[in-house]
């Protein structure tokens, strides 16, 4: 029987970790369950496997022997993140490589829609916004399935990022060469509006979500070859001096929309942003200001690899890498809803280490005292780091 998440029922205590924890006690009774494959029972349940990749990606472990030995030899991760019995090596990587994908999955889709329910929404007048872009991940050349270059291995994430609550909430993986524009359907729901660069110009694309009843602004590239259908007035103060409705390719490539799509053009620090949607809705201002809103994502990316340490391996198959994102996927959730609920601000290093820094200054604090009643709260570790 999986061990309770009731904090109290632990040796050594964390207040503040299972603060962070919290938004999963009522989404885990709802996880498909983990079963075992044999007669023999699991030696590391899916409660386990979730609290194990969570710790990893919390305290910045560099690699899954770094892990394991911090579960058996840390007082804190001993008792209340390993399994009951302990886990070895060849243990742990069956249960990363080969279990728990099903759940974790389940897992970060209801924990994105708890953070989309908890977060405030930004920009709510220009819609329903997602980013979608792809990144690459280092492997190495045993990852057979990871094709890119010769003697060179990577896997790529296609990722979709709410841009009205700053967090994830798709996620696909492909070997380094998987094309990103397939996923762009997948990633996008009837009513919201994608949000790409010029890897994404694709004309057949643009017909499609629109007749899916999904919304595009993408940049595409500036000689790209326009018929001009509708010309618009544009400001003369304004960023924008382009604004028409357009036919995009043409008829004797092939390769012509079938659907006039707008066209706003905008110029920042002598660079031109051509970008193409069907966002009519809007002032071309606007459409300008959702396109410079893509550049969340890339700082999502930036900081989630740097700060998470997310492609720090701890599997070599497919399956085992698509769990250890999604772990740090989950981790980085349960941060931005902890971060806004106890400082009413967005992830940052700052609190992390905080976090990190309060939950040992309570474990300290709890060798000297079982009782769950003597814990005091902690006054946050003042740090002024950048993030």
């Amino acid at each position: 029987m999986p061990r309770s998440f009731e904090p109290y029922q632990k040796k050594h205590l964390s207040p503040s970790f299972w603060k962070l924890f919290q938004p999963l006690k009522k989404i885990l009774p709802e996880t498909p369950p983990l079963h075992s494959r044999g007669d023999r029972p699991l030696k590391m349940t899916f409660e386990d496997q979730l609290k194990a990749l969570i710790f990893f990606h919390l305290e910045e472990h560099v690699s899954a022997r770094h892990l394991i030995q911090v579960l058996k030899e840390d007082d804190f991760a001993r008792v209340n993140i390993a399994p009951e019995d302990g886990i070895g090596k060849s243990s742990f990587s069956e249960a990363i490589n080969n279990r728990g994908l099903e759940q974790l999955q389940s897992v970060f889709e209801k924990l994105s829609n708890e953070a989309s329910n908890i977060l405030p929404r930004q920009h709510a007048e220009l819609g329903q916004l997602v980013a979608f872009d792809g990144s690459l991940i280092d492997a190495v050349l045993s990852m057979t399935w990871a094709d890119y270059r010769k003697a060179s291995k990577k896997a790529k994430t296609h990722v979709g990022f709410n841009l009205n609550y700053a967090i994830p909430t798709k996620i696909f993986l492909t070997d380094g060469n998987g094309a990103e524009r397939p996923f762009v359907s997948q990633i996008l729901s009837p009513g919201q509006t994608g949000v790409g660069d010029r890897g994404y110009q694709e004309h057949d694309l643009f017909d499609y979500l629109q007749t899916e009843g999904k919304s595009f602004v993408i940049r595409i590239k500036a000689n790209t070859t326009k018929t001009l259908v509708k010309e618009h007035d544009v400001k003369p103060d304004s960023i924008v001096f382009y604004d028409a409705e357009v036919l995009l390719g043409t008829r004797e490539n092939n390769n012509q929309t079938k659907k006039s799509v707008r066209l706003v053009a905008y110029r920042v620090d002598g660079v031109d942003y051509w970008i193409a949607t069907d966002r009519r809705d809007l002032t071309a201002e606007q459409i300008a200001e959702i396109y410079k809103l893509r550049w969340d994502i890339e700082n999502f990316f930036a900081w989630w690899k740097r700060h998470l340490r997310v492609y720090h391996l701890i599997a070599r198959s497919q399956h085992g890498l698509m769990v250890q994102i999604l772990g740090g996927l989950i981790t980085y959730l349960l941060l931005a809803i902890y971060c806004y609920k106890n400082h009413n601000e967005p992830v940052s290093i700052k609190r992390v280490r905080e976090l990190r820094i309060k939950i040992q200054n309570e474990l300290r604090d709890s060798h000297s005292s079982s009782d769950p009643s003597t814990f005091k709260e902690q006054e946050p570790y003042r740090s002024y780091a950048k993030t």
